[in-house]
């Protein structure tokens, strides 16, 4: 049986700007025929063939980043309708999404098939990051990588709240080439080097300032009262 997201979908902001703008029909159209407050079968199998997706974080400030995750197809694992995770492997150390967070737990998911099927899906909700025993704990089922570099130090498990297309008529079909991954790597040349030329513009930093550790998020809290013992 299909549910409809039951909070009043879209933000505030969105709903003045519709309304200004003349899109408040359409929109509405969009909210009531392609978002729902969960992952249907077919959703959970579109994730489940993705190599790739992007993930959009902020601090509690509203500070913003943008990433990219990859990994095998499956790499982002739904566990139940409501619920989904993703391997954290080894990277730079920075943490920037982790870090956002532990301080503020609504992420945005955007997973994109520029090969076959040449269309996204958004996924909302607030996530949590746990470490690897305490996941595997909660959900055996997770799968356990082979590749050394691959293996998850830590996964990010992800409360669905909005689940929606993003449309196919600007999407770039590409065509798939291999390519040897070199997962966990500190080869330089092999990350990409400084591409940019960052490293000759960067100038002296600031010493960071001293930093409380975080606070575990709701979601963190609920998988460890799941462990015994705990």
């Amino acid at each position: 049986m299909t549910r409809i997201v039951e909070k009043m979908q879209g933000s505030a902001g969105e709903r003045r700007l519709q309304q200004a703008h003349g899109t408040a029909g359409r929109a509405q159209r969009f909210y009531d025929q392609q978002m729902l407050d969960h992952l249907n079968e077919r959703m959970t199998a579109f994730v489940g063939r993705q190599e790739m997706m992007f993930v959009a974080t902020s601090d509690d400030a509203g500070e913003c980043d943008n990433t990219f995750r990859a990994g095998p197809a499956g790499f982002v694992h739904v566990l139940d309708a409501t619920h989904l995770t993703w391997p954290e492997y080894r990277g730079n150390g920075v943490m920037a999404s982790l870090g956002n967070i532990s301080e503020n737990g609504h992420v945005g998911l955007l997973f994109v098939d520029f090969v076959s099927d040449v269309i996204g899906l958004h996924v909302n909700g607030r996530a949590s990051v746990v470490e690897d025993e305490v996941a595997r704990a909660a959900y055996p089922e997770l799968p356990v990588d082979p590749v050394p570099g691959r293996r998850a130090e830590r996964p990010v498990l992800v409360e669905v709240q909005e689940a929606y297309i993003h449309c196919a008529k600007h999407i770039p079909r590409m065509a798939k080439a291999p390519r040897k991954r070199e997962w966990g790597t500190d080869d330089v040349r092999r990350k990409g080097g400084d591409f940019f030329g960052a490293a000759a513009d960067a100038g002296p930093r600031p010493a960071p300032a001293a930093v409380t550790g975080p606070v575990p998020g709701p979601l963190t809290r609920w998988l460890h009262s799941l462990v015994p013992g705990r």
